[in-house]
C-alpha cells in the first residue's frame, strides 16, 4: 500500500470533506488537516490521525467576516476591529462559541477560536465545502508542523484521505491566537501579527505564555510546553559549558551570528525575520534526518516576528542536555 494519499483537487476535497473524511489544505501559515468543524466524527478522525489528545482545542477556519457570527456569539467590538485589519491572515480569535460548535472542537471550553486563511485554495474549499472547517496543522502531535504537501505525506499519508498541494506555505508558523478576558486583549499564542500590530489596531495588548496541564482543556492550540519537536533533539539557548556536542551536530544559524560550528543551514543571512519564519519548519525537516544526532539553533532577537520564532524554538528545544 502507497504510503501517499491521492493527491486531491479543490472541488474533490470540498466533496470529501461534505461527506465526512478528512483532508489536509494549505493555508499562508502551516498545512492544516481539515474536517467539518460541525461534524463530530469528523473531529473524532482528526484527534485519531494525529494522535492529538482532545484536551487541545482545534482552530474553526470560515471564508468571511460575516460568517464569524454563525460560529461564535457575544463578539466584542476589539474582534471586529482585529478581524477587518488582519482577515484573511495569520490571526486566530477566541470568543464564545455558538451552540452548533461541538464539544470536541473546543475541548469542551465555552469559547471557539476562529480564523479566515489567507490561501486562495483554502478559501476556495471552505467556500465549496459551505461549511466552517477545523484543522490544527497537518502532523502527528508535538511533531514538526509541515510546510509542504510532502512534509504532510510523509507524516499522515497512510492516515487521511487526501492532500491538496498548494506549495509552500508563505508564513510558515502557525497564526497569532487573540483572547479576550474581562474586555483586555490577550495574546496567548505569538505568530506573524505581533504585539505591536495588535496594539495599533486595539491599544494595549497583553502577552500570556499559554501553559498545559494534561487531561485539562487548554485555552488555545499549540501550548503544550513540549511542542513542534523534530525526532532529533533540537537544543535553543546557551549550551552548558562542558557540554560536548555529538560529532554530528548540525548548525540552524540565524545571520551572522559567529559558532564554534559552520551554519549547515542558515534561516536568513541578512538576519530577515520574516524570511527566518518562513524557512524555520522547513529546515527543521531537512536537518531530522540520520546521520544527524543533534540539532543547535542560533539565538534569534525576541521582537516582532522574532517572539514567535523563540516560542516554538523553546517549544521545541530539549529541556534537558
Amino acid at each position: 500500500m502507497s504510503l501517499y494519499p491521492p493527491w486531491t483537487s479543490v472541488s474533490e476535497a470540498a466533496a470529501l470533506l461534505v461527506s465526512g473524511h478528512i483532508v489536509a489544505i494549505p493555508t499562508e501559515t502551516v498545512y492544516g488537516l481539515a474536517g467539518n468543524a460541525l461534524d463530530p466524527l469528523a473531529l473524532a478522525k482528526i484527534f485519531a490521525a494525529k494522535g492529538r489528545p482532545v484536551f487541545d482545542p482545534l482552530i474553526v477556519h470560515i471564508a468571511s467576516i460575516d460568517s464569524l457570527k454563525d460560529v461564535a456569539q457575544n463578539i466584542p467590538p476589539a474582534a471586529y476591529a482585529l478581524a477587518e485589519a488582519f482577515w484573511p491572515g495569520p490571526l486566530t480569535l477566541v470568543l464564545p462559541k455558538q451552540p452548533c460548535i461541538p464539544d470536541l472542537a473546543t475541548s469542551g471550553l465555552f469559547t471557539v477560536a476562529v480564523r479566515i486563511p489567507e490561501h486562495p485554495l483554502a478559501q476556495e474549499i471552505i467556500l465549496k465545502a459551505e461549511v466552517p472547517l477545523a484543522a490544527p496543522s497537518a502532523n502527528l502531535f508535538k511533531h514538526v508542523s509541515p510546510t509542504t504537501a510532502e512534509h504532510v505525506a510523509t507524516q499522515l499519508g497512510d492516515k487521511i484521505d487526501g492532500i491538496v498541494n498548494g506549495g509552500p506555505c508563505k508564513v510558515g508558523v502557525e497564526s497569532t491566537i487573540v483572547s479576550f478576558e474581562n474586555g483586555e486583549a490577550v495574546i496567548l499564542r505569538p505568530g506573524a501579527i505581533t504585539p505591536a500590530m495588535i496594539e495599533s489596531v486595539i491599544g494595549k495588548v497583553t502577552l500570556k505564555r499559554s501553559t498545559s496541564n494534561p487531561g485539562e482543556a487548554m485555552l488555545s492550540p499549540g501550548s503544550m510546553e513540549t511542542h513542534y519537536q523534530p525526532r532529533i533533539p533540537l537544543y535553543y539557548g546557551t549550551l552548558p559549558e562542558k557540554f560536548i556536542l555529538p560529532q554530528n551536530t548540525v548548525r540552524l544559524a540565524f545571520g551572522q551570528t559567529t559558532s564554534r560550528l559552520p551554519a549547515t543551514l542558515n534561516l536568513s543571512k541578512t538576519a530577515n525575520l520574516i524570511e527566518a519564519t518562513a524557512h524555520l519548519y522547513a529546515y527543521i525537516h531537512e536537518l531530522d534526518t540520520p546521520p544527524h544526532e543533534f540539532i543547535l539553533v542560533d539565538p534569534i532577537p525576541n521582537e516582532g516576528l522574532g517572539i514567535a520564532l523563540n516560542d516554538r524554538l523553546q517549544r521545541a528545544s530539549v529541556k534537558k542536555i
